[in-house]
């Protein structure tokens, strides 16, 4: 096995790796020290950056490709997809509703020469034969995953107090970030090992149409929504913060050009521009099949196109909004003071303006991170989303919203898209939150 990475792992680990060195770097300066320490200090930030970890890693798991010595493969493997085996490589006929022995929809069969409309029993699940061993195996991984918890809540305590010990602090004085941190833990890790150990013998959220398992494409989903959100952000960012902060300093001419530019963009229709050029993209693979030689390339190809054009498709709002806001510092007296003194527009840009707008850059892109996650949903919706190749919470949606008019209705695939999707805007809004606070300069304790 060699290891292999796509365009978009490439973007996405380098993101990862430079933002943990930007944080490393600025913790050398004391007033950013202060900020992560209040972040650290608020439960509810705790709680849910434990949880954003927990799906980043995730991610990063599914973003490093394994590829055979031979080459001869069509389709790689990743390090998730074999943590996860075999459940992505057993498939039913089938529906199949979560934890069932048996599929959702009968079928006709000639048993001893009578017709008989049966449920046979699933491929997956066929070791288990009765309902009551069936209870017997959830109640015995309910106790394994409970005792898993225990231990985790054991030795997260163990190690708060090691530092408490370092820190020279009261060993057992339980302060309301580390109960947080102690029961996001022991929740955290009873449902992973619960729904791990589930998944070696069940279907855990059941199986779709053509008998997937469906809670190996929901976890498989967090690396699609995690990737549209950052390299997004990334595409995003460098030009509403230049266009934004520069139009506002400078004013004039600059500022016109700059207001023309964003308005004359964001009269375009942005469903019928991503469309168009998801289609332009479309005709460029199939010209060029020497430059896609594989199914994953080209659907990745498409994944990066489309978090390229949301990113120059949504800058505009940031843009105008940090316009505003620099309109608004460069008539204060720091600014005026730092002008008089002869410093030069970069450097009252990059240590005045700067940290007094990162309040509104931190909000905005968390609100359009929680915007473009449910946007590759309506855009898969139109076709005009991520391939059908590619394992999405927006295909998911798409492929299940015919699924809620059956009788009885299949509502499982539906249910563990927005379950997942629900928890990971959620823990990005809540750590975004605490950051936007711990980080605003307007804010008293900065």
């Amino acid at each position: 096995m060699t290891f292999e990475f796509l365009w978009t792992d490439k973007c996405f680990l380098t993101l990862l790796v430079l933002s943990i060195l930007v944080i490393l770097l600025s913790l050398r300066k004391q007033h950013v020290r202060r900020s992560f320490s209040i972040i650290l200090h608020n439960p509810i930030a705790v709680s849910a950056g434990i949880i954003l970890l927990f799906f980043i890693t995730i991610g990063v798991l599914d973003s490093i490709h394994l590829m055979p010595m031979n080459h001869k493969a069509e389709t790689t493997i990743t390090i998730l997809d074999n943590i996860l085996a075999p459940i992505d490589q057993i498939t039913e006929k089938t529906y199949s509703a979560p934890l069932a022995l048996r599929q959702f929809i009968s079928e006709t069969v000639l048993i001893n020469g009578v017709v008989k409309q049966i449920y046979p029993p699933l491929i997956y699940s066929a070791k288990i034969k009765t309902e009551k061993e069936k209870k017997r195996v959830i109640t015995n991984t309910f106790i394994y995953a409970l005792q898993c918890s225990t231990f985790a809540i054991f030795m997260s305590g163990l190690v708060l107090v090691i530092i408490r010990f370092s820190l020279r602090l009261k060993l057992f004085n339980l302060t309301p970030t580390s109960l947080s941190t102690l029961i996001t833990l022991g929740i955290l890790t009873f449902f992973v090992v619960f729904g791990y150990e589930l998944s070696r013998t069940f279907h855990v959220l059941g199986t779709g149409q053509i008998g997937q398992d469906i809670f190996y494409f929901t976890i498989k989903s967090i690396r699609t929504g995690l990737v549209i959100g950052f390299l997004t952000t990334l595409f995003m960012l460098p030009l509403a913060l230049f266009l934004g902060v520069v139009a506002g300093y400078f004013g004039g001419l600059a500022d016109d050009v700059i207001q023309y530019l964003y308005t004359t963009l964001s009269s375009i229709p942005g469903v019928l521009l991503i469309t168009a050029s998801v289609l332009s993209l479309q005709i460029y693979i199939a010209n060029h099949p020497g430059q896609f030689t594989t199914l994953a390339q080209s659907a990745d190809a498409r994944l990066l196109a489309l978090c390229f054009i949301l990113g120059v498709t949504s800058w505009t709002n940031l843009c105008r909004l940090l316009r505003a806001e620099t309109l608004k510092l460069r008539e204060i007296d720091f600014v005026l003071a730092a002008r008089a003194l002869g410093s030069n527009w970069f450097t009252i840009i990059r240590k005045h303006l700067l940290p007094n707008v990162m309040h509104i850059v931190v909000i905005t892109l968390v609100l359009d991170f929680s915007f473009l996650v449910m946007a590759e949903a309506l855009l898969s919706y139109v076709g005009a989303g991520v391939s059908p190749m590619t394992i999405s919470w927006g295909n998911m949606i798409n492929s299940a919203r015919l699924e809620l008019a059956r009788d009885p209705v299949i509502w499982w695939p539906m249910f563990a898209a927005f379950l997942f999707m629900f928890l990971l805007v959620l823990a990005i809004n809540l750590f975004a939150d605490a950051v936007r606070d711990a980080f605003d300069p307007h804010q008293s304790h900065v």
